[in-house]
């Protein structure tokens, strides 16, 4: 039985065949522009795709989840979840020609909400995604010098002696928050702006400006900087990370895994929320990228080649990421040990080379059993590279503070940070080209700004009320806000919107249609394994995800960790609850967004209706 709701006018609201024929023969015939080759295409979908979120979420994800664990409902869930939404986002953009207000409003005018949304979703992703960039250039211009800044402790006011915040934490940590950020105590400090990284993020939204000022005519070109470059330094990086002392274990450590974790529901949850990140769906810059390409393109075969490429990423950015956190471990495990040995060494007046870290255990469990009590009162540190190892640094932490302090212990240590920042980003702006696309095309099909206003204005006032609104990410609470955006503007909504596109597909527009269309645009129809996906697994994936995130979202008790130099656990961030007015802000970050659909269908029944009735 196929289930398909009424859709009365669809045929008149969607070019025919003969059209798109007729369109694709007619250069810029539909007053649309045109990928200058399929290279140009990918690269540009693997540069959206590929982002801050390989080098820094996934990593801590698969640590969180039992090393190489994770990497099994990953891969799976890319496959069952993942593929499916890529190819039925570009066949759609594909097919109807389009940006994501645009196919969705074709399709049935009650569903341009299924745009709404994803493009409130690209601009909140956008706002804080770019202050990372900010904070990316901020230390890309202090990797310029020798040595790196963040590498020893400034002196006090009185040039006696060092900062004490900085003694009583870490170079890395006191660089990151107190110099880079002037972090408050809480979100509710605001303090002033930080001038600093006002001036950062004027950098990084002209940079942005200039890239996008003519849409995929300039962000095109500059893919094949951006995309193909994080590449070469991740190469890079790998091979310099395998010559490091410990990198092997960091590896190891990575693709050990932790079986138990598989019948663990968050682990399936957080692989599911994962995807969507990987691939960028439901932003809306996916299905404006696919409209540009020949009607005729193959768009099977690229959802699937980029499918291969965001997997095989994502491992391998995860496994340099992991020899540079295995030879950071060390480091500490070989520091840890000496320090140890010394207190040893003076305690019981030993000779230099009576112990060392080969004997240690032994020496200490001889010593140990001779003279307990001497042992005891030295308050000796347990070190262990397991727990070394384990330690997660979530998010932004990874880059600015895990790195920094590998880079650090480097010879050469200011080109490899140049090179790390360069990665970094280049990573930022080619997902910033599909979010300000996911942004600016939707305006335009919502018909916000005047049709007479080129592209290169609406460009730069969008860009323009993108800084002036991300000066809130410049306040001294700004990193919370950060946080804050990250944790719940690209959660909900995303599945919401993902949710929503497949209904819309396959009971809306009607799924033999679609079958047709692709059958149409690539010479055959789509093989059995996407129908089974598209109707029943893809959708109840995402739909269990949701509920399930839903649920443990409301169940958790809402915490934010802080830099506070006057808390019991510094120099370890604090977990401190949110204020009650928090929860206005996340409905609006994750309830406008995911609500967008069904109150936009509603306010446009209302409108007809009571058009209608003046009638």
């Amino acid at each position: 039985m196929r289930l398909v709701l009424p859709n009365p006018g669809l045929d008149l609201r969607i070019p025919s065949y003969e059209d798109l024929d007729r369109m694709d023969q007619e250069e810029e015939a539909d007053g649309r522009p045109k990928w200058d080759n399929k290279a140009q295409y990918i690269l540009t979908c693997v540069g959206f795709c590929i982002g801050l979120g390989n080098v820094w979420r996934f990593p801590y994800l698969c640590q969180s989840h039992g090393g190489g664990a994770f990497m099994i409902p990953y891969l799976i869930l890319l496959v069952l979840e993942g593929m499916p939404l890529l190819l039925l986002e570009f066949a759609i953009g594909q097919r109807l020609r389009k940006g994501s207000v645009g196919v969705w409003r074709a399709i049935n005018p009650y569903l341009t909400g299924i745009g709404v949304a994803s493009m409130l979703v690209s601009l909140l992703v956008g706002l804080y995604y770019n202050t990372l960039v900010a904070w990316i250039l901020w230390y890309l211009f202090n990797s310029f010098q020798d040595p790196l800044p963040w590498t020893q402790c400034p002196l006090n006011d009185n040039g006696t002696g060092f900062v004490s915040e900085c003694q009583q934490s870490s170079t890395v940590d006191y660089y990151f928050y107190r110099v880079t950020l002037n972090s408050s105590a809480s979100i509710g400090d605001s303090g002033g702006l930080h001038w600093p990284i006002v001036l950062c993020l004027l950098a990084a939204w002209t940079v942005v400006a200039i890239c996008c000022i003519r849409g995929i005519g300039t962000s095109g070109k500059a893919v094949y900087v951006t995309a193909i470059l994080p590449y070469i330094v991740l190469a890079i990086f790998l091979i310099r990370g395998l010559t490091l002392k410990g990198s092997f274990s960091g590896i190891k450590f990575l693709f050990t895994p932790d079986v138990d974790e598989l019948i663990k529901p968050t682990t399936w949850l957080d692989a599911g929320a994962q995807v969507f990140y990987a691939f960028g769906l439901g932003w809306g810059g996916l299905i404006s990228f696919s409209s540009y390409n020949p009607v005729h393109n193959n768009c099977i075969q690229d959802a699937v080649i980029l499918s291969v490429i965001t997997g095989l990423t994502s491992i391998y950015a995860a496994t340099v990421t992991y020899s540079i956190i295995g030879f950071r471990a060390t480091e500490k495990y070989d520091n840890c040990l000496n320090n140890n040995i010394i207190s040893l060494l003076n305690t019981f007046d030993l000779p230099e080379d009576n112990i060392t870290a080969s004997d240690y255990e032994a020496a200490l469990n001889r010593l140990n059993s001779s003279s307990p009590e001497t042992v005891l009162g030295l308050d000796l540190k347990t070190c262990d590279i397991q727990t070394l190892l384990s330690e997660g640094v979530e998010g932004t932490g990874l880059a600015f503070i895990v790195f920094t302090e590998a880079i650090t212990k480097m010879p050469g240590s200011p080109v490899w940070s140049v090179l790390f920042f360069v990665m970094l980003l280049c990573l930022g702006l080619s997902t910033l080209f599909g979010n300000i696309e996911g942004v600016v095309v939707p305006l335009k099909d919502l018909n916000v700004f005047p049709k007479t206003w080129p592209h290169e204005i609406l460009t730069g006032i969008t860009c323009m009320a993108a800084f002036f609104i991300c000066f809130l990410f410049a306040l001294d609470s700004g990193i919370y806000w950060v946080t804050l955006f990250d944790n719940f503007a690209g959660s909900v909504p995303l599945l919401t919107v993902g949710l929503f596109e497949m209904i819309a597909v396959v009971y809306i527009y009607g799924i033999d249609r679609f079958n047709e269309d692709v059958e149409f645009m690539v010479g055959h129809k789509p093989p059995i394994f996407w129908q089974i996906a598209w109707r029943f697994i893809s959708p109840l994936i995402v739909l269990v995800i949701l509920v399930f995130y839903l649920v443990t979202q409301v169940q958790e008790e809402l915490t934010y960790l802080v830099w506070d130099p006057k808390s019991d656990e510094f120099p370890s961030l604090a977990s401190v609850p949110y204020p009650a007015w928090i929860n206005l802000v996340i409905f609006l970050l994750a309830g406008v967004p995911s609500l967008a659909v069904p109150v936009y269908a509603l306010c446009r029944l209302l409108f007809i209706c009571c058009k209608k009735t003046t009638q």
